[in-house]
């Protein structure tokens, strides 16, 4: 156990002495080595050495910490990833930030956790290089900056003005309220002009994220792709597996109590933004190929699936945001907690106001309703790549990349795989 301390204490002492551009202690009074400017490089261009950040730099010192310990081993995959490496560098830790799923187990594990002179809290690190990577990633990247800094009012300022702008155009075509329209959308907002809007956002959307998450896959240099990895990852990714603590009995939370609410609030997030999408991507199915136009009835397929995805998304956001809300400090970055709820209110708000505008579609406040829910709709695609949504794509592409690597030789033959 001395030895463990002594060389973590000097994992600690080098990892300083690099941060500040000192000397180190064993050096002889030479001056620490400083990296170069990371800069972006062409597909089969060679890789350059990466100037870490403080928050990068500090994930560093804790992962030397902890591959000097492996107590941890079994708890995720970040810590047999971490045995695959003795040195990180920066693609290294924006892989291993984003393999983190954040379940706290490891926390209240280690022995050299906060209030212990080595403070390593691998949760918080990682969370804070992993909202790093959104912004570090973002095309363009002036808009990732703006959301990392004002998550929150931006997403609630988004949806408020686009909301606005288009009751403000119901208002000017005629009024808010109405006789009756018996459902049909396309009295208050033409098909070609929704199809547009959406199709403008969505696209701008869709080309944002592949941007962001076509760098950091390019970055972390994850070889070929063999079917197996593939099926193990997207396995993984929709099981949420990593958030049962590594142990079946789920995250901390508000202190070292297990809970696998996290998982299941999870759950109903993700799979009721599914449900709605496959409602969108059939209603499309509808109209295209059937001919057959909106509005739909009830126990048609496109109202029911968005109908139960709908359901999901009042209360998977809900739990979620009380989760958030209870988190304790040491569990993540409470920097992070706006543009985390920004992303959460948004999805709330997103099928709030879609169920109101189904249960009032025959009503005389059709037009207002449909308006409201547009808005909202519209601020969550505009926003998503920039968000809490990125972190589900980007831990994808990272556990496919822990798919890939774990079925390759492991050149240092250091850990337990």
């Amino acid at each position: 156990m001395k030895q463990l301390e002594a060389l973590a204490r000097e994992a600690q002492s080098f990892s300083q002495a690099d941060a500040q551009g000192h000397a180190h202690p064993q050096s002889g009074g030479q001056p620490a080595m400083t990296e170069q400017p990371v800069r972006w490089m062409g597909k089969n261009a060679k890789p350059q050495a990466d100037a870490l950040t403080g928050d990068e730099t500090e994930v560093a010192r804790v992962m030397q910490i902890c591959n000097a310990c492996r107590y941890c081993e079994g708890f995720c995959a970040v810590f047999p990833a971490m045995t695959r490496r003795l040195e990180f560098g920066k693609a290294d830790l924006n892989y291993l930030a984003n393999l983190c799923h954040n379940c706290g187990a490891c926390l209240h594990a280690c022995q050299y956790a906060p209030p212990h002179e080595f403070a390593v809290n691998v949760p918080q690190a990682m969370a804070k290089v992993r909202m790093q990577t959104y912004t570090d990633y973002a095309w363009p990247a002036a808009l990732g900056t703006l959301y990392k800094r004002n998550g929150l009012a931006l997403s609630l300022a988004t949806a408020g003005g686009l909301a606005l702008f288009l009751v403000l155009a119901v208002l000017m075509a005629g009024g808010l309220f109405h006789e009756p329209m018996a459902g049909n959308f396309y009295a208050v907002f033409p098909h070609n002009t929704l199809a547009l809007m959406f199709g403008v956002v969505f696209g701008f959307s869709m080309l944002a994220l592949g941007v962001g998450v076509t760098r950091f896959w390019r970055n972390v240099s994850p070889g070929a792709a063999s079917g197996a990895a593939v099926a193990e990852a997207a396995h993984d990714a929709l099981r949420l597996r990593y958030l049962d603590g590594g142990h079946g009995k789920g995250c901390n939370n508000a202190d070292d109590a297990f809970t696998l609410w996290r998982r299941r609030f999870h759950h109903f997030t993700f799979y009721g933004f599914m449900l709605c999408f496959a409602a969108t991507c059939v209603a499309t199915g509808y109209h295209y190929l059937l001919g057959q136009q909106a509005p739909y009835p009830f126990f048609s397929a496109p109202v029911l699936l968005g109908t139960a995805g709908g359901i999901g998304l009042l209360i998977g956001p809900a739990g979620l945001l009380w989760l958030n809300i209870k988190r304790h400090p040491q569990q993540g970055d409470a920097a992070q907690k706006p543009m985390d709820r920004g992303f959460i209110l948004l999805l709330f708000l997103t099928s709030a106001t879609g169920l109101a505008l189904l249960a009032g579609r025959d009503g005389s406040a059709m037009a207002l309703l449909l308006a409201i829910h547009l808005g909202v709709v519209m601020a969550l695609f505009l926003t998503l790549p920039y968000g809490k949504f990125a972190h589900g794509i980007y831990r994808s592409a990272a556990l496919l990349k822990w798919s890939i690597e774990k079925r390759q030789p492991n050149k240092l033959q250091l850990g337990s795989d």
